[in-house]
């Protein structure tokens, strides 16, 4: 009878952290908007390096993302608005099709999320500087959706000495 009673009790346990995990929420992935901006952060060819250099820089103290490590990429579109230096000209706007890809490493190995911006005045989920903002997780989750139009990110990149948004520049001369 003791025997039973531990058997039962075993399969319970077995059975409730089953339900459990599958009933756990996982972040959706990406769709829509969220989806296409995610396709930007992974594609790499065609794009230049923020001062010409795919070397990671350590977070700046202005940083809002909690990620220790970044990479900055612009597309052809939004590299003619970058010096021969590979950094952004002063008082500058990036033009409609420009693509800023922010890779936020969680260490010195593996990219944890992706802040992308991607300039088309005309999208649904752009803001009223025509920026369409994403912020996915490597795996194609959603941290924070376009759709919101940059409400978790315009506060920060909004302060003093931003290039059209930009604020690489400023943390990083």
């Amino acid at each position: 009878m003791k025997r039973k009673i531990v058997t039962l009790f075993v399969i319970s346990i077995f059975t409730i952290n089953l339900l459990t995990i599958h009933s756990c929420k996982h972040e959706p992935l990406s769709k829509g908007t969220d989806e296409e901006l995610y396709n930007f952060a992974k594609e790499t060819n065609g794009y230049n390096w923020f001062k010409n250099s795919d070397k990671q820089l350590a977070k700046s103290s202005g940083t809002g993302h909690s990620q220790p490590f970044l990479r900055t990429r612009y597309n052809t579109v939004a590299s003619a608005k970058l010096d021969a230096n590979g950094k952004i000209i002063s008082g500058t706007s990036f033009p409609e099709g420009s693509v800023i890809v922010k890779e936020l490493f969680d260490n010195s190995t593996t990219i944890g999320r992706y802040a992308v911006l991607y300039k088309n005045t005309t999208h649904k989920d752009a803001d009223a500087k025509g920026w369409v903002w994403g912020y996915i997780n490597a795996d194609g989750s959603v941290a924070a959706k376009a759709s919101d139009k940059g409400d978790a990110c315009i506060s920060c990149h909004s302060q003093t000495d931003n290039i059209d948004y930009m604020l690489m520049n400023k943390y990083f001369p």
